[in-house]
């Protein structure tokens, strides 16, 4: 582990489980501002971060911030993992588990933080602040990466992905194991209940964002509210999970159009063409867009690359 980030271990207690917050910050700035990160499906907070100092968790610690990775219900260093017969859905990161995290940073630092979103992150996060209006005091500014509410694009990358693999095979593993063991066949970092499966897939099909537990609407409490500046970022060779199409209609579905938004990519003056995971991940990373982040999170950068 790098020598100049302290990681610490954080635990929230939620009656029957608990949730894993891995708190990391640089020893020379104890009192930086807070970011809280958010995982997507099928994954943990280690794509922000690892042991070894990498990632966009530590090196946003290392320009004076204290990060806040979150481990949903489950998942990552969260317990009970998800095991045979776990049911718990997005009901329950939207309206427990993501509040519970921001009230708890929130009090850490006795005022407001940032966001940062990988993937279906970016959908949760949303849909708890539509949810709950009075947490979107609480956030200054957010970044989301390779976040879509909806897949509408077409091409063989989105057909194998979504329609077979995670349409037509994924239930069928779900519903033999009572859970999506999505790390031990290959298909992600992390594992997923079938009920959480049964939600995403409902979001991913609609054309209106409606919740199908209790038919809010999403879209129409959008244009009731004034959501915090969010910089929207995907890559080039994110052909399905993140296509810039989906991504822009995600925006268009918040009301936030004429947000900042990036494609990157070399023809874009990056030094990588991206796809979905290695947006973060990648090594060049660091020197493209991780300084553009740390900038705009910190407020230096009114109008960050729209590409």
């Amino acid at each position: 582990m790098s020598t100049e980030l302290i990681h610490h271990t954080r635990y929230l207690d939620g009656g029957d489980h608990k949730l894993h917050i891995r708190h990391i910050q640089h020893h020379a700035h104890p009192q930086g501002p807070a970011v809280l990160m958010v995982h997507g499906s099928i994954e943990n907070g280690r794509i922000f971060y690892n042991d070894k100092g990498r990632g966009l968790g530590n090196y946003l610690a290392r320009q004076g911030f204290n990060v806040y990775v979150l481990d949903l219900r489950g998942r990552g260093q969260s317990s009970p993992a998800i095991g045979r017969g776990d049911e718990h859905t997005q009901w329950h990161y939207l309206s427990e588990d993501l509040p519970r995290a921001m009230h708890w940073v929130a009090e850490q630092h006795q005022g407001k933080f940032c966001t940062v979103a990988h993937s279906w992150g970016g959908v949760l996060m949303m849909a708890c602040l539509l949810r709950h209006p009075h947490l979107i005091e609480l956030v200054e500014r957010q970044v989301f990466f390779g976040s879509k509410r909806s897949v509408r694009v077409h091409n063989l990358e989105r057909w194998f992905k979504v329609d077979v693999v995670w349409g037509l095979v994924s239930p069928l593993v779900a519903g033999f194991h009572g859970y999506l063991p999505a790390r031990k066949i290959g298909l992600g970092a992390d594992n997923e209940t079938y009920a959480n499966w049964r939600d995403v897939t409902k979001w991913v099909r609609q054309r209106r964002w409606i919740d199908a537990s209790d038919a809010f609407d999403y879209q129409a409490a959008a244009k009731t509210l004034r959501l915090p500046p969010t910089w929207f970022i995907t890559g080039k060779k994110d052909h399905a999970l993140g296509h810039v199409r989906d991504m822009r209609r995600f925006m268009a579905e918040l009301g936030m159009h004429d947000a900042p938004q990036a494609l990157l990519s070399k023809r874009n003056g990056n030094l990588h063409d991206y796809d979905h995971i290695n947006i973060l991940t990648h090594s060049a990373c660091l020197d493209d867009h991780f300084p553009k982040v740390s900038q705009w999170l910190k407020g230096e950068d009114k109008d960050p690359q729209v590409s």
